[in-house]
């Protein structure tokens, strides 16, 4: 079993006729994911990979009956897309793109939580329910079906954890990259409670960094909640106090967000905490 995508998700790509669009999208198609089509307007009638590219998702959801987007378009018009995508009644929105304003997110999560819709970044890898579906950015090979759930804000960690798994026989059921913006759609302790709800997954990794809260937050969510068995890795322990490491959202302010102190709270909520992302597989086992 699997969260959030599987061999049935049905995905459109928003942004399939640009230079990124058409390359990731050809390497979903590849690995087996079910993409029905694209959005691009003014492009509608055109054909990218064998599938048709439509002017608005609203014609691309009711030609194909897509119920998952990507969206792959430049920051300026990636909150527009998302609100398109949520006006069309997808049920999952994946947003790849970086460098939207922190307002525009403001304003975008607050709009969605008058919908149905569920947003997975912005400024994120996508997910991996290997061997069904890939959404994003996440290599497919790397990925291997079994009980491991990983959720992590970074791609780069994400993909070096999920290959380290593999290799050392542990499979995953999903992987899941929920950004690293200050502003994403959806949190570390939504994704939880879907991994401690699925019958398939059995043991979870969540790979964190410095900045923020949503770590603490993951914490206090295990130690109330959780009944599976959780390994953390926290990126940015030698960071640089106050200095902004990459990710929009990974900086320290105000003595709140270090590395220790969410290393402390989870530790202190039964996770085991991985040094490093190599020791991950040996103490999951």
């Amino acid at each position: 079993m699997s969260i959030l995508v599987d061999r049935n998700t049905r995905v459109i790509v928003q942004g399939m006729t640009g230079r990124e669009g058409r390359f990731h999208s050809g390497q979903m198609i590849e690995y087996g994911t079910t993409v029905v089509g694209g959005v691009t307007p003014g492009k509608g009638g055109e054909w990218v990979h064998g599938k048709p590219i439509f002017d608005t998702v609203k014609s691309a959801v009711e030609a194909t009956e897509a119920n998952c987007s990507m969206i792959l378009v430049p920051a300026p018009f990636a909150a527009d897309a998302i609100y398109e995508a949520a006006d069309s009644g997808i049920a999952l929105i994946v947003c790849l793109t970086e460098g939207i304003p922190v307002l525009d997110m403001m304003r975008v999560y607050e709009y969605l939580q008058r919908t149905k819709s569920r947003l997975i970044g912005p400024n994120c890898p996508g997910l991996l329910t290997p061997g069904q579906a890939k959404v994003g950015f996440m290599p497919g090979y790397i990925g291997k079906p079994g009980g491991v759930g990983v959720v992590s804000k970074s791609g780069t960690l994400t993909y070096e954890t999920v290959a380290a798994l593999s290799a050392n026989g542990l499979g995953q059921s999903t992987c899941v990259g929920i950004g690293g913006d200050p502003i994403i759609g959806t949190s570390f302790v939504e994704v939880l409670q879907m991994f401690e709800e699925d019958p398939e997954t059995e043991r979870i990794v969540l790979m964190g960094e410095i900045g923020g809260r949503a770590e603490v937050d993951a914490a206090e969510f295990i130690k109330a909640n959780m009944t599976k068995p959780v390994v953390a890795f926290i990126a940015g322990k030698s960071a640089p106090e106050g200095t902004r490491m990459g990710h929009a959202g990974a900086i320290v302010e105000g003595g709140e967000g270090t590395a220790q102190e969410k290393i402390d709270a989870l530790r202190a909520a039964g996770a085991r905490i991985a040094d490093n992302p190599e020791q991950i597989p040996q103490l999951l086992r």
